[in-house]
């Protein structure tokens, strides 16, 4: 394993039947599964990197982009897709240049859209990092980013 910088994978037994809980490990600690973890779980579950990418292309958990420092999770619930959440995804497309997926280049910013945040009486919302965005709005959408942009200068 590279330079043991996935050796927390030994707490794992290395039976192929516990594939996805190493996967699972290497996300938790990474925050998202990249080319080295994926030779390395491959040697340590003695599983062809195929079949470990198979795993990874079928389970929608898994993440193989790096996330940015600013995880944004858009809702795309009833609520939120009602109240313009097609508008949010526009306009974090416009102010960002990346859809659902990607991180923008300079890795600060990632999105993805999620089937609900369960906040639905303050639609549209999004999250980052965990923090929830309410009402939102054209203008206080730029805000809020322009918020993190600073905070991410300092």
């Amino acid at each position: 394993m590279e330079d043991g910088k996935f050796e927390y994978l030994s707490a794992v037994d290395g039976d192929p039947g516990n594939l996805i809980k190493g996967l699972q490990m290497v996300q938790s600690r990474e925050g998202y599964v990249s080319d080295d973890a994926v030779k390395a779980v491959s040697e340590h579950f003695s599983t062809p990197v195929v079949e470990v990418e198979g795993v990874l292309g079928f389970y929608a958990q898994f993440k193989r982009v790096k996330p940015g420092k600013y995880r944004i999770s858009m809702c795309d619930g009833t609520a939120c897709h009602i109240k313009g959440s097609p508008l949010v995804r526009e306009w974090l497309r416009q102010e960002l240049g990346i859809d659902s997926g990607e991180t923008t280049e300079d890795g600060m910013f990632s999105l993805e859209t999620v089937a609900c945040l369960g906040c639905c009486s303050l639609a549209p919302v999004i999250s980052i990092n965990g923090r929830v965005h309410a009402r939102l709005t054209r203008k206080s959408l730029a805000s809020i980013l322009a918020k993190y942009r600073k905070e991410a200068a300092l």
